[in-house]
């Protein structure tokens, strides 16, 4: 049966949105076309009239996993300039974040996936990832812009590093400790 523009287009729609939580719980090997379909209430046949292959699928489903990152972070700035570094290192070095990949920071989550895919994937991710740079540029008070910029980019690597590292080790306390350790020291400044 023939679906409409429409249907198809929310159909694509909702196959981007399952992906893009499923790749960060998962990883890209970690889930099948089958089982992404299966997830968005589709079926497996469907998935080549949307898409070339799970990779296409993966780099769009990365675009929109960065945008909505993107688009939280700019909602802090937006409600409270002043706080909105502490709030965006504060949301995300948590133990809610770390539990929950799905619904977090891509970089963090599928960075390891998109350094290992074709390099038709990265463009995304290092676009997205210069808009975080800036964005987080914007809201260091002092220094030049160099010394705002080589901030940011320290901040923004310290915070998915500890992520990935917190979500990588088996010990609770330790994985506790890393997050705090990582959001007391980037508040200090």
């Amino acid at each position: 049966m023939k679906v409409s523009r429409e249907q198809a287009a929310l159909n694509r729609e909702r196959i981007v949105e399952v992906a893009a939580r499923l790749f960060r719980e998962k990883g890209y090997d970690g889930i099948g076309v089958a089982d992404l379909m299966k997830n968005a209430g589709l079926t497996h046949g469907g998935f080549y009239g949307h898409f070339a292959s799970k990779e296409d699928l993966m780099i769009e489903a990365c675009q929109h996993a960065l945008e909505k990152s993107l688009e939280g972070w700019r909602t802090k700035v937006a409600s409270d300039p002043q706080q909105a570094l502490p709030a965006i290192v504060g949301s995300y070095l948590t133990t809610r974040h770390r539990d929950q990949p799905g619904g977090g920071c891509p970089a963090a989550a599928m960075g390891v996936d998109v350094a290992r895919m074709s390099p038709g994937a990265r463009p995304a991710f290092t676009k997205a990832t210069r808009q975080q740079f800036a964005l987080l540029e914007g809201l260091l008070p002092e220094g030049t812009p160099e010394e705002r910029r080589q901030q940011a980019i320290s901040t923004f690597a310290a915070m998915v590093g500890a992520m990935v590292l917190a979500r990588s080790i088996d010990d609770e306390a330790l994985s506790t400790e890393i997050l705090d350790a990582v959001k007391a020291q980037l508040l200090q400044a």
